[in-house]
């Protein structure tokens, strides 16, 4: 609330200026960055405040957004509802999460010709607040399954140039792995090595299904089998075991394209366990061995060859839209 007081001016008049808006905070999915690291040592984002009006008809500045930059493939909940709030599977893609506060009016907004000294204002109003969880979710073209010592680990590092750790026992990989496979002719897609699963995942046994909301997002499924088993199991067994964990977690999982692969081929025995598990399931079943490198280069344009012909994940990667202005996004 303000009035004018200045000489030659005897009647003077209402003068106080309007308070600026608040900044937005604002999340985008943005390329080139890979994890949610940076979030954890730092709690609190905020936006600028708007300032305050003055005398003299002075209206404050809105506040600057915010502009919070996620990993593509960061799903944004409400950690107070467990609503999910915002998918952001695409490069670009942005999410006015808290919005700013309004700014106040002065009191020369309530002036009239009636009411020409007005005594009222309107102080603003508070932005939005929000406590939210965020759960990434690794996006890749390819997504590797099986019982563990199936030899996916050793698979990846033969496709690509990652480096997942190798050993002779069971949940040697205990995070998601991934890797970028380069084929001739610059053609090239994204593989993600998932922790071995066993009986009961869904329900908390071994490693739990944990990790296989990060293959969701892929377009096709390999399941990676072990042919020739040191403890005598089953192959086929072990083949309906990994599905019935599919089924169990997600049904739109269990029915993305599947290329069935037959390891450890360079094991006694292995070629007439492949193609008696190939006979039992009524399906192709690809045989490769893991680590010799046998054929591994055959599957990798077989894969290439299914994604060209599988659904397509909308997931371009474009330039960068400017963030929208505070209080005009809708």
């Amino acid at each position: 609330m303000s009035f004018r007081r200045e000489k030659y001016e005897p009647f003077g008049g209402p003068d106080g200026g309007n308070g600026g808006d608040g900044g937005d905070v604002i999340l985008r999915a943005a390329p080139g960055v890979d994890t949610l690291l940076d979030f954890k040592g730092k709690h609190h984002w905020r936006a600028e405040n708007g300032r305050p009006g003055a005398g003299r008809e002075c209206t404050g500045s809105n506040g600057a957004d915010l502009l919070v930059d996620l990993p593509i493939g960061t799903m944004v909940f409400d950690r107070d509802t467990g609503l999910l709030l915002k998918d952001l599977a695409m490069a670009g893609e942005t999410c006015v999460i808290a919005r700013g506060g309004r700014g106040g009016k002065g009191n020369r907004s309530f002036a009239s010709p009636t009411h020409q000294s007005p005594r009222e204002f309107e102080p603003g109003q508070p932005g939005e607040e929000r406590h939210l969880r965020l759960e990434l979710k690794l996006i890749a073209d390819v997504g590797l399954v099986g019982l563990p010592n199936a030899g996916k680990s050793t698979l990846l590092s033969r496709m690509t140039r990652a480096r997942p750790k190798i050993a002779a026992y069971p949940f040697t990989t205990l995070t998601p792995q991934l890797g970028i496979v380069v084929l001739s002719d610059d053609r090239r897609f994204v593989v993600a090595d998932i922790p071995g699963l066993i009986a009961g995942a869904h329900l908390g046994s071994g490693l739990g299904d944990a990790f296989l909301r990060h293959i969701e997002r892929t377009r096709i499924i390999v399941h990676l089998i072990d042919a020739c088993p040191l403890d005598g199991s089953d192959p086929l067994a072990a083949y309906h075991t990994i599905r019935e964990e599919l089924r169990e977690h997600s049904a739109a999982l269990a029915a993305k394209e599947e290329v069935v692969v037959a390891n450890k081929l360079d094991l006694t025995g292995a070629d007439e366990a492949a193609r008696r598990l190939e006979s039992e399931l009524g399906r192709e079943v690809l045989t490769i061995s893991a680590a010799t490198g046998r054929d591994v280069g055959r599957l990798a344009e077989r894969l290439w060859s299914v994604l060209n012909q599988a659904t397509p994940q909308a997931q371009p990667v474009r330039d960068l839209p400017a963030p929208p202005h505070a209080g005009k996004t809708s």
